[in-house]
């Protein structure tokens, strides 16, 4: 039981009901995100928009995905882990074993993904007053600076969506299920499938 209103098509606002067509649109069934967003339309039109703002920066779409998946995991919200999980095995095609080792906080083997994903930290960790070895590690693994003011991006992108599924306490929707940590790794039979 969700503690705020989780919206149907049926029942969303005026002001969100545009929005909520656009996600079924979309996804082909409607995120609980967007049915908990719903309750308010401003909150819900800022999410959509920082969503294509974040798609447009500088951060690959699988680069995006461990921003999210990071974010998620810290923050403790299930829903986003599964969501971005699915996004990051049939969008941006990592591999299974990036993506488990992603929702376990560990190495991918990606060095590059690995630097990405020890910074996202370092930012929640610090709410972004990471230290100068955090900026240089990741800044080595060939990032740039728009890239840093990009991963930021993410994480805002993250709290905002992370925090409001741990306010309503959104259940994950079914199609989301198969990719929350527990299932996936018990559905590869490992926590290292490749």
């Amino acid at each position: 039981m969700t503690r705020l209103t989780l919206h149907t098509e049926a029942s969303a606002p005026e002001g969100s009901q545009a929005f909520v067509a656009r996600a079924v649109a979309n996804n082909g069934f409607l995120p609980n995100l967007i049915g908990i967003l719903a309750n308010s339309p401003s909150a819900l039109e800022t999410y959509l928009t920082v969503v294509q703002i974040n798609a447009r920066g500088s951060l690959t779409l699988a680069e995006r995905e461990v921003v999210q998946i990071t974010a998620a995991r810290l923050h403790g919200c299930d829903f986003c882990v599964a969501g971005h999980t699915a996004a990051a095995l049939k969008q941006a095609k990592l591999g299974t074993g990036a993506v488990i080792a992603l929702q376990n906080g560990e190495a991918t083997g990606d060095a590059r993904l690995d630097a990405l994903r020890v910074f996202t930290e370092a930012i929640i960790a610090t709410r972004g007053n990471v230290d100068d070895v955090a900026l240089t590690a990741f800044r080595a693994a060939g990032y740039s600076e728009a890239q840093a003011l990009d991963t930021m991006l993410g994480v805002s992108l993250a709290t905002l969506c992370n925090f409001a599924n741990s306010l309503a306490r959104s259940p994950v929707n079914p199609q989301l299920q198969p990719y929350l940590p527990e299932k996936l790794q018990a559905d590869t039979g490992s926590s290292r499938a490749g």
